[in-house]
């Protein structure tokens, strides 16, 4: 029977009373493994007890078919349901699940984890046909739902979070359910003795502190900010930030700059240019780059990289202060930002 995916949820923390066999697949591996250790779980309280789990991949069960059958027969030493988990498992196992869910004897529960499986062909067609197995598919979070996960994360240990740090927190998420849980982890520990995660506790935890300390130096020199630029390079000087990577990563921001003006001149809105870019934009940097764009043009910006690539070449050739150098090429962005467009 196929599980909705508005319901996977309900049915993972709660599933149906003599839960025989289900099928945990889909592209989101962390998502997976998540869900099928719920599972697990909800007949064995220890995921590593050898008595009660058997841990089982797909190669085992194509070299010897008939071990799945032995292994949802037997009898835990000490009492209790036990549970066969199969990792890995792809259609060649198909046909096998097939077979066995018509005729099995024992009790156990089996959860299957999968990757990614085409819609009415082999395991999963399997397991969505039989009335008496289940298939629960794991795709990664929408944004909606990643909400709801650093919410219920955060809840759990007694944290609750400010509404500009959860945007944060959730832009930087999405990808794999596993990876989520791990940066979750560590904003917990960051935020360990604290009542609310704030937009600091956040940025420092989950990203990556120098990456953002530069775009803030980019943002604040294409903008005309002298003040926000100097502070910027202040902290990226005490962070002993390399002033090549500052400048490699300036050149990057009027390059993409670049790129947003022609997405312009082909009629795209400021909006849907930004949302075009890769690796995508924060969100929170989205007003910045749009004042950007009215500040320059394309032949400002041939003469801002032309600078920043002089400026690279004297930090590495040059006994003068590579910090020194680098300041001065992006105040002297800074001002052409400042100045008038003719």
């Amino acid at each position: 029977m196929i599980v909705k995916t508005g319901e996977a949820e309900r049915f993972i923390e709660k599933p149906p009373r003599g839960l025989s066999a289900v099928l945990v697949f889909g592209p989101d591996q962390g998502l997976v493994r998540e869900r099928a250790e719920k599972l697990v779980l909800s007949v064995v309280p220890d995921l590593s007890d050898a008595f009660r789990v058997s841990d089982l991949d797909d190669s085992v069960l194509q070299d010897d078919a008939a071990r799945l059958y032995d292994e949802v027969a037997a009898i835990a030493m000490l009492g209790g349901r036990r549970v066969v988990r199969v990792r890995g498992a792809g259609n060649a196992l198909a046909k096998l699940f097939e077979s066995f869910l018509e005729d099995h004897a024992g009790d156990a529960l089996v959860v299957v984890e999968s990757g990614e499986l085409a819609r009415g062909t082999g395991l999963r067609r399997v397991f969505e046909e039989d009335e008496k197995a289940y298939a629960v598919a794991c795709y990664p979070d929408s944004r909606s739902d990643l909400f709801e996960v650093v919410r219920a994360a955060l809840k759990a240990e007694g944290l609750a979070i400010e509404p500009d740090a959860l945007e944060d927190a959730v832009a930087r998420l999405g990808s794999d359910r596993g990876v989520t849980r791990r940066e979750l982890e560590k904003l917990v520990l960051y935020a360990r003795g604290e009542k609310r995660v704030t937009l600091a506790d956040v940025r420092a935890a989950m990203g990556d502190e120098a990456e953002a300390r530069i775009e803030e130096a980019c943002d604040a020199a294409a903008t005309g900010d002298l003040a926000k630029l100097d502070l910027a390079l202040e902290r990226l000087w005490l962070a002993d930030t390399s002033p090549v990577t500052v400048v490699r990563t300036a050149m990057g921001h009027f390059q993409r700059l670049a790129l947003l003006k022609s997405y312009g001149e082909r009629g795209e809105s400021a909006d849907a240019a930004i949302r075009r870019l890769r690796p995508p934009v924060h969100f929170a940097r989205v007003p910045s780059l749009k004042a950007q764009l009215q500040k320059w043009n394309e032949g400002r910006i041939g003469d801002a990289l032309e600078l920043l690539l002089d400026t690279e070449a004297l930090c590495k050739t040059t006994a003068v202060p590579a910090e020194a150098v680098c300041a001065r090429a992006l105040f002297n962005v800074a001002a052409m930002a400042r100045a008038r467009l003719s």
